[in-house]
């Protein structure tokens, strides 16, 4: 069941690891399922991105119950719950490790909108979001506060999160 959205977080993971936005196994993906707006497929918690199968990704819903999946979900299930339950215009999100996002996030700055691209893309700058304790709604809220209505938000000594209304833009955004 729900082939079409777990392959297509297997995919994502795939290529966030190709492109070197995450080290390791480090970095969440999810989608929400188009059936069912209610539930999403997201990564399993502490596996190579290069091994995860269709099978190993989890299916929650909104309320973090697992709905399918043997694995544990990504630690980070609370950001994503966040997201979802706060933004109908988003459908996938990318959270990442990679090194410069992570670099400005250690160093607690906004990314200034410097190019066009970026306003199109991301809707206006990047915002730091306070540092949180990973895996917190506390976490979750704060990048929900730095995200507002744009599409990605830094957090503060972690990592980005990106979202889309689709897998494609979430990866464009990241």
């Amino acid at each position: 069941m729900l082939a079409k959205e777990r392959e297509e977080v297997v995919q994502a993971g795939l290529e966030v690891y190709e492109r070197g936005l995450v080290a390791g196994t480090w970095g969440n993906i999810s989608s929400r399922l188009e059936k069912d707006r209610e539930k999403f497929a997201i990564t399993p918690s502490g596996m190579d991105y290069r091994e995860v199968e269709k099978s190993d990704i989890v299916i929650l819903n909104l309320n973090g119950e697992k709905v399918e999946g043997d694995k544990k979900p990504s630690s980070e299930k609370k950001l994503h719950i966040h997201i979802y339950k706060s933004r109908d215009d988003i459908n996938s999100i990318v959270h990442s490790h990679s090194i410069y996002a992570s670099a400005i996030a250690v160093a607690r700055r906004d990314i200034p909108p410097i190019i066009e691209d970026m306003v199109q893309i991301v809707g206006g700058n990047v915002e730091t979001a306070d540092y949180k304790l990973p895996g917190t709604d506390d976490l979750a809220e704060a990048a929900l506060d730095a995200l507002s209505n744009k599409k990605a938000a830094l957090l503060a000594n972690h990592g980005v999160v990106a979202l889309g209304e689709d897998m494609k833009e979430a990866l464009k955004v990241a």
